[in-house]
């Protein structure tokens, strides 16, 4: 299923995508779209389980390596991608925007909390923490990690929620570097969110998102099924 505009595709994958795969696909559509051949991408998947490997990942923050670990060009330290996560990778020209790394990270984070908001969960930034962040017992928990590179203007990566994975996944790593709090879900919450309700979610919250990019005035996607 694909969403388009006339300079955004949305694309949603229904199977299961294998992380090398979706990287190189994912750095090939920055290349062309930095060239201005192609059109920009919000790309919704899954990953088989995972570790992945950010610019800052501390050897030591591996504590059982029972997935397979991937290095990857975007910042941060170790994340646990698997079954039960939606996956968001965003293909942004920040160049016909602003070229404010700070801001899109900002902007990236806000969306993903407005569509939490949608599914009835109240999420947050944490002041020092990466990351999206609920309330899980009463103890502030990640549901979401943010994940980025930008490259001559072109954003890479994006975002991960936890709708329904295996939370014990988690344990083979210190998630993000941070040991103190701990990782939740949407199920550990006591919801039933599938991705395509999340998908939904993130479609209706898009043009506040582009709008916190500097871009105003483009029309939603249209869904194409």
């Amino acid at each position: 299923m694909a969403t388009t505009s006339d300079r955004i595709e949305w694309r949603v994958s229904p199977e299961r995508v294998p992380y090398d795969a979706a990287l190189a696909e994912m750095e090939a559509r920055a290349d062309a779209v930095r060239a201005g051949e192609a059109q920009e991408l919000v790309w919704l998947l899954e990953h088989p389980p995972v570790y992945t490997a950010g610019t800052s990942a501390d050897p030591a923050e591996l504590l059982d390596p029972r997935f397979p670990v991937h290095r990857t060009g975007r910042g941060g330290r170790y994340t646990y991608h698997g079954p039960g996560q939606r996956i968001g990778y965003v293909v942004m020209d920040l160049r016909e925007r602003q070229r404010d790394v700070r801001n899109y990270v900002h902007a990236l984070e806000g969306w993903v909390i407005a569509a939490l908001g949608e599914l009835n969960i109240e999420a947050f930034r944490a002041p020092g923490r990466i990351g999206i962040w609920t309330l899980d017992r009463g103890q502030e928990a990640k549901i979401g990690a943010i994940g980025v590179r930008i490259r001559q203007w072109v954003t890479l990566h994006g975002f991960a929620v936890n709708l329904d994975p295996d939370l014990t996944h988690f344990t083979g790593i210190v998630p993000c570097g941070i040991a103190e709090y701990p990782v939740t879900s949407a199920a550990a919450l006591g919801l039933d969110i599938s991705s395509a309700r999340l998908d939904s979610a993130l479609l209706a919250t898009f043009l506040p998102f582009l709008d916190n990019l500097g871009e105003i005035g483009l029309e939603r996607p249209n869904r194409k099924v």
